[in-house]
């Protein structure tokens, strides 16, 4: 009797197997092709914007229907650049009364403190927004391989002395399987621009550019690099979308197409205060239903017009996405890495003073 019971255990123990099992292919069966949108919109919009897992997408649907979501998800195109004469540093003293919770957090600082580490959740996701009173002191650094190979953020950082920096622009070098973007990076893609100078990509091709003038004012220009250049711009790079420009919002159709992922963004308000956003995914723990985990670009206007910005632009995100704080790590990257950081070809710095200055003063 008692083996005849065993038999009938292992017998049972299998059958619910079997239909957990199909439980789960109906499921998924339903979600990637039932009548809810909402889970092939996220399939597909997070996983065409990333280099590596594109794959995602085209396992479960054809190349027409891909680019019909993609299709249905947008988000404004803007033609027209910001308008430097808007910004005006200093414009705004903190005033000891505030409009919103929001406006108090930034603008209420001590008189020396050059810049403030806001953090909260937004939708289960660590956020930071890092207010920067001195605009002139944010430039654009470079790996110090460049050319052969990124850096981490943080040894970026530590290079050049700065005491909060943030990613910036993507990477096109490959991998041995060859696909883009997936090396060391050591190439930036685009165009980027140093002490006024075309470092990278082509002049004479109309793009998105985003960096500081002389002045510390963030210009967002839709223009070829030369252009740009003669425009003032003094550090820049090719990325986005624009997400603000001169106070007016993107116009976003379904998730914008850019899904789901951790998020870093550059922006500044109209009385030159420059914030760094930065959106935190699952980190380490980016291996379920949700993925990398972030926010959607619907997510990030949100946050921006909380916080006042006039013009923002989108820098490369999912595993790129880092801040780093007096040599800390402070966000939860999704790479691959022990510390999960990836190696950049480039980054958004504040810092102190400039170096070279300094020796000769």
């Amino acid at each position: 009797m008692k083996k005849q019971y065993k038999k009938k255990f292992k017998f049972d123990k299998s059958i619910i197997a079997l239909i957990i099992i199909d439980v789960f292919v109906v499921i998924c069966f339903f979600l990637a092709y039932g009548p809810i949108n909402y889970f092939r919109n996220f399939l597909i919009t997070t996983a065409m914007t990333t280099q590596t897992h594109k794959y995602l997408a085209r396992t479960f649907y054809s190349e027409k229907t891909i680019n019909k979501v993609l299709g249905e998800n947008t988000i404004t195109d803007f033609k027209t650049g910001s308008d430097v004469s808007k910004v005006v540093i200093g414009g705004v003293e903190d005033p000891g009364t505030y409009a919103s919770s929001y406006e108090k957090e930034i603008l209420e600082h001590g008189k020396k403190e050059e810049y403030k580490v806001i953090e909260f959740e937004y939708n289960g996701y660590d956020c930071y927004v890092v207010a920067i009173y001195n605009s002139k002191r944010v430039s654009l650094m470079q790996s110090t391989y460049v050319g052969q190979s990124g850096q981490t953020l943080m040894n970026m950082a530590k290079d050049h002395g700065a005491k909060v920096a943030i990613n910036a622009g993507g990477f096109i070098d490959a991998d041995a399987s060859g696909v883009a973007g997936t090396g060391n990076g050591g190439i930036p893609s685009g165009v980027v621009i140093k002490d006024g100078k075309l470092l990278y990509g082509n002049g004479n091709t109309s793009t998105s550019i985003a960096g500081f003038n002389k002045d510390g004012i963030l210009m967002l220009s839709y223009s070829t690099a030369n252009q740009a250049i003669a425009n003032g711009m003094k550090d820049a790079i090719q990325f986005g979308p624009f997400l603000i420009v001169n106070g007016e919002s993107a116009t976003i159709n379904g998730n914008g197409g850019w899904g789901i992922n951790p998020r870093t963004v550059l922006a500044q308000r109209q009385d030159g205060i420059v914030l760094f956003l930065v959106i935190d995914g699952n980190g380490a723990n980016k291996y379920n239903w949700s993925g990398r985990g972030g926010a959607s670009m619907n997510d990030v206007l949100v946050l921006l017009e909380r916080y006042g910005a006039y013009n923002a632009v989108n820098m490369d995100g999912g595993a790129s996405t880092t801040l780093v704080v007096n040599n800390t790590l402070k966000n939860h990257p999704c790479g691959y890495s022990e510390t999960g950081e990836r190696r950049l070809p480039n980054g958004w710095m504040y810092k102190w003073y400039n170096v070279s200055l300094f020796f000769f003063l």
